[in-house]
C-alpha cells in the first residue's frame, strides 16, 4: 500500500482526506459511524468570539447536483470550543483544525490569539463565507482586503495558518498570491459559490437570507480550474475543495494541484465517502505504482 501521509505547513496528516468546515460540526455526531482518523484532519465548524444563533430558517435548499445552505455560522463560541470540544477532539488521532470567523478585523486577531493559546493543531481563517450580512466575504473579495486581513492576524497566530479563498472572486490566483505576500502558510479553496433559488408559486426566495452558498459536484469543474490556477501561483500548500464526492474527484483535484483536499456536502448523502475515498486512492496508487500519495499533486499535463 502507498504512503497516503501529507505535510501541510509543517503539519502531519495520516492522509490527505479533511473534512470540510461546517459538514462535520465538531466531529462528534460522526464518531458514531467510525473512527475520527479516517481523516486526515477535521476543520471545525466555523466558530466566532462570541455564540452565535445563525441565520433564521429555511436556510438549506436543494439544487441540481448540490445544494444552498445559509446557515449563517450558528456555533456555541470559542470559549465553549475550548472547553468542550476541543479536548475530546485532540484525543481522535486526527489534525484538528480551528476554522475562524469574524465580523472585524479584531474579532479575527482576537480568535488568532486565542486560539494560539489551544492546543488545535492550525488555523483556518474563514474571509470567504457568502452566508452572513457582515464579515465574512468582505475580506476576501480583493487582493487588498485579503492581504490586510491575512497580515494582520499573522501577527497574532502563532498555529501555521490556512487562508480560505472565495471563488466569487475575477483572479482567484492573484488573491492567493497576496496571501501568501503577508504570511499564509497554507490556502484553502474553494468555499461556496453564492447562489440563490425562488418558490415559483409564491415568487419567494427559498431561502430567509435570499442567497446562499452552494456546494455539491456542480461546482467541482470550477473547483478543478481555480486550484490549478492558484497552484501556478504559489509556493505555499493549496487544499483543494468543492464537489469532491468520489475518490474519482480526489484524484482529479490532487492532479490539478491540491496538496490535500477537503470533502463536505458528500458526506451528508454519503457518511462513509471519506472510507472510500481513502480506499480508492490506496487502490489508485497501487494500480500506477506510486509510492506516495505527494506524487500525485500538480501533475496535469496540459501542452
Amino acid at each position: 500500500m502507498a504512503d497516503l501521509g501529507v505535510n501541510i505547513a509543517g503539519v502531519h496528516f495520516n492522509n490527505p482526506i479533511i473534512a470540510a468546515s461546517g459538514t462535520i460540526g465538531f466531529g462528534h455526531e460522526y464518531s458514531e459511524f467510525y473512527p475520527l482518523s479516517v481523516f486526515g484532519g477535521i476543520s471545525c465548524k466555523g466558530t466566532t468570539l462570541k455564540e452565535r444563533p445563525g441565520n433564521p430558517p429555511p436556510r438549506i435548499a436543494e439544487t441540481p447536483m448540490g445544494m444552498l445552505n445559509a446557515v449563517g455560522l450558528q456555533n456555541p463560541g470559542v470559549e465553549h470550543f475550548i472547553e468542550n470540544d476541543l479536548p475530546w477532539l485532540k484525543k481522535q488521532n486526527t489534525v484538528v483544525i480551528a476554522n475562524v470567523a469574524g465580523s472585524t478585523q479584531e474579532d479575527y486577531c482576537k480568535m488568532a490569539e486565542i486560539l494560539s493559546d489551544s492546543d488545535i493543531d492550525m488555523i483556518e481563517l474563514n474571509i470567504s463565507c457568502p452566508n452572513v450580512k457582515e464579515g465574512g466575504v468582505q475580506f476576501g473579495t480583493s487582493c487588498e482586503s485579503v492581504g490586510a486581513i491575512t497580515k494582520a492576524v499573522r501577527k497574532y497566530c502563532k498555529k501555521p495558518l490556512i487562508i480560505k479563498l472565495s471563488p466569487n472572486v475575477s483572479d482567484i490566483a492573484s488573491i492567493a498570491k497576496a496571501a501568501e505576500a503577508e504570511g499564509a502558510d497554507a490556502v484553502s479553496l474553494i468555499n461556496t459559490l453564492t447562489g440563490m433559488r425562488i418558490d415559483i408559486n409564491t415568487r419567494r426566495p427559498i431561502i430567509k437570507n435570499i442567497t446562499g452558498g452552494m456546494s455539491g459536484p456542480a461546482v467541482f469543474p470550477v473547483a478543478v480550474r481555480m486550484v490549478w490556477q492558484v497552484k501556478n501561483a504559489v509556493s505555499i500548500p493549496v487544499i483543494g475543495m468543492g464537489g469532491i464526492t468520489t475518490w474519482k474527484d480526489a484524484v482529479e483535484m490532487m492532479i490539478a494541484g491540491a496538496d490535500a483536499i477537503q470533502i463536505g456536502t458528500a458526506l451528508f448523502t454519503d457518511p462513509y465517502a471519506p472510507v472510500k475515498i481513502a480506499e480508492g486512492l490506496n487502490t489508485y496508487l497501487d494500480e500506477h505504482n506510486m509510492k506516495s500519495v505527494t506524487e500525485l499533486t500538480h501533475t496535469v499535463i496540459t501542452d
